[in-house]
């Protein structure tokens, strides 16, 4: 394993114990609701991905770039929930619309004008013209594999080694296997993702590495005429940010159509952070099924699957009953219009280039200068840092990744007034549209103390 710093490990861990007590000694109040919900919330949280060391931190309010905790603390917002945030907070054009939708009813369970409008907006940036809506990731993806295995008629589903799909049963399945589990390179093991995976559907989901074309290949063999489809992210994300190598997405779409089978881009954490119509736009490549959620709904509930006339005028054709019963709800469906048509803009994406070349220039620098291995990774409105002397490729490349430096990180942002995502090795920081230079500066300061602190 490559460590990032030459220094020892009593120095990076004495820098994190020390940042973990300023932690503690800045969120009282954190520190008493989270006693407090200990007593009536599953482990005192909402979500087990809040349970982050030293402690959960428990918020107030947003408002445009900016979140601040129950300790009055402002932070500028760079974790962006997981990716759904890119509108920011209190975004005005989101604001007024679902005000406006409030007023005129919350649920029908029945198609609204807004729904037309932003099927037709997805329609046309992604390039797949049938699109039906729900209310997750998590659903998104389920519906796709279900339609996969529904349109072929066949069983087997192929999977990549590291990616997160949401939590259904399918995709539950190597995830963020330990690396004692996780097999041969060119052969992973289907590692169920967490307790309650019957093994008989865990054998239906094979893996692959991400960037394997001859894995693909060869399991498409092994088991000719029983794989339905892959579902792939066109960008891997649970593990930092991991690009695709050039021909790798076309070449997936063209081996698995040579088998009957589908290709599915689960684009729920690209989406329109990456650019304007996802990875699917910026790499030219037109997956059978794609599958959105989070930053589409300016922070609402959401979720959406769009796919090829074929697949999908299966779902039309009563193939495939794709339902639910907030399914295309008239405030998720004005959210998601009022993103497309005033928050993902083309003007918005430049600003975000341009703060993001700011950031990888001078997080390049600091690196250096501080005696520290890693490199900034950019895409789109999403970054982040991997501390590793090389480029990473796919999952077992991240597992060489040394996460002190990430939590380390993390701490020191935190204590300077800017908020990343927690269990920073897998995550990503998000720009939204309403960042500016002056949260950029305060972003780049703590990150150069933090470099000085652990580096030299």
């Amino acid at each position: 394993m490559v460590t990032a710093s030459p220094h020892t490990d009593e120095r990076i861990e004495a820098v994190v114990a020390e940042q973990e007590r300023i932690f503690v000694e800045r969120q009282p109040g954190s520190a008493s609701r989270a006693a407090r919900a200990g007593a009536v919330l599953a482990g005192g949280v909402t979500s087990s991905w809040q349970i982050t060391r030293p402690q959960p931190v428990w918020l107030s309010h947003g408002a445009g770039s900016k979140i601040y905790d129950v300790d009055g603390g402002e932070y500028v917002d760079l974790h962006g929930g997981y990716g759904a945030g890119l509108a920011g907070h209190a975004h005005p054009a989101i604001v007024e619309a679902v005000q406006r939708q409030v007023a005129r009813g919350t649920h029908f369970a029945q198609p609204t004008d807004d729904a037309i409008a932003v099927a037709e907006h997805l329609a046309g940036r992604f390039g797949l013209p049938l699109w039906r809506f729900c209310n997750s990731g998590t659903e998104a993806t389920m519906d796709a594999v279900h339609l996969m295995r529904a349109f072929t008629g066949r069983d087997l589903i192929v999977k990549v080694e590291g990616c997160y799909h949401g939590h259904h049963d399918s995709v539950q399945v190597s995830v963020t296997p330990d690396v004692g589990d996780v097999g041969p390179a060119d052969r992973p093991n289907q590692v169920p993702a967490s307790t309650g995976i019957p093994a008989a559907i865990r054998d239906l989901t094979l893996v692959v590495g991400f960037n394997d074309l001859d894995a693909v290949a060869r399991l498409l063999e092994e088991h000719r005429g029983q794989v339905a489809g892959m579902i792939l992210e066109p960008i891997m994300m649970n593990a930092g940010i991991i690009p695709p190598v050039d021909g790798y997405l076309a070449g997936l779409g063209d081996l698995l159509h040579a088998h009957g089978a589908l290709l599915t881009f689960d684009e729920v954490k690209t989406g329109l952070t990456v650019g304007p119509g996802g990875a699917t736009a910026r790499f030219g490549v037109r997956p059978d099924l794609v599958t959105l959620a989070k930053s589409i709904g300016g922070g609402l509930c959401c979720g959406a699957v769009g796919g090829s006339a074929e697949v999908m005028g299966f779902v039309a054709e009563g193939g495939y009953d794709m339902v639910g019963t907030f399914n295309g709800n008239p405030l998720t469906m004005a959210a998601i219009r009022a993103v497309m048509e005033h928050v993902s803009t083309p003007d918005a994406y430049d600003r975000i280039a341009t703060l993001h070349h700011r950031i990888e220039t001078h997080l390049d620098d600091s690196l250096r200068r501080h005696g520290l291995v890693g490199k900034p990774v950019v895409a789109g409105a999403k970054g982040c840092v991997t501390f590793l002397d090389r480029p990473v490729r796919d999952y077992r490349d991240f597992l060489e990744v040394d996460d002190r430096y990430n939590h380390a990180h993390w701490l020191f942002q935190h204590n300077g007034g800017v908020f990343l995502p927690p269990w920073g090795k897998t995550e990503q920081w998000l720009l939204s549209v309403q960042h500016d230079d002056a949260d950029v500066d305060r972003f780049l300061a703590n990150f150069d103390r933090f470099a000085a602190a652990v580096g030299g």
